[in-house]
């Protein structure tokens, strides 16, 4: 029986914690930059919960009072620890999905809470930034859950909702699809659970 839904043409994936294990590295990037400025401690668990977001958001929830030039010199100092340690690794399995997918003729692309320097690094140093038809970090746009990362990368890509689907790790991810009305076709799911 033939669906009545449009297949996925657009995969977008989220990096840090979908594709790369930066998790421990992001989290030692924030406590250092903390200890640079002599700030209060915060722990893993809390550095963990705001991986996904954009850094100025980051950091504003990290440390609530933040004005602009708090926010510009953490983000110098997580900057400065983030590019001088190369700890982070792809997931396993993550390049040979990405190159079948490619393969097979899905349209990828990324949306990340990284700033454009940092995700232009890692597409460098893993060699895939040429599996992706477009990128758009959180310092070029709105940062997650708010949707217009997603709508400006189907916007270029000439793909609707309902052939675009996002891959990622986080409640922010999923919220930006649902938002942007990610893998839905006329209010209704592109994939059914069996």
């Amino acid at each position: 029986m033939k669906s009545s839904h449009k297949e996925a043409r657009l995969l977008v994936f989220d990096w840090d914690g979908t594709l790369m294990d930066s998790e421990t590295q992001i989290v030692g990037c924030l406590q250092a930059a903390s200890r640079d400025l002599d700030l209060e401690h915060r722990d893993e668990a809390a550095c963990r919960d705001i991986i996904g977001l954009g850094l100025r958001e980051a950091v504003t929830s990290l440390y609530p009072d933040s004005d602009d030039d708090f926010v510009a010199r953490y983000t110098e100092r997580y900057r400065h620890h983030w590019f001088a340690t190369e700890d982070s690794r792809l997931f396993p399995g993550a390049r040979e999905t990405l190159e079948h997918l490619h393969a097979e003729g899905y349209l990828l692309a990324v949306a990340t809470g990284k700033g454009r320097a940092g995700l232009d690094k890692v597409l460098e140093a893993t060699g895939l930034g040429g599996l992706f038809a477009a990128t758009r970090c959180a310092d070029e746009t709105c940062s997650k859950p708010d949707p217009r990362m997603l709508q400006e990368l189907m916007t270029e890509l000439k793909t609707a909702p309902g052939e675009t689907l996002m891959v990622g790790d986080t409640e922010y991810d999923m919220a930006m699809a649902c938002s942007a009305g990610a893998g839905r076709e006329g209010g209704k799911p592109l994939i059914k659970a069996a």
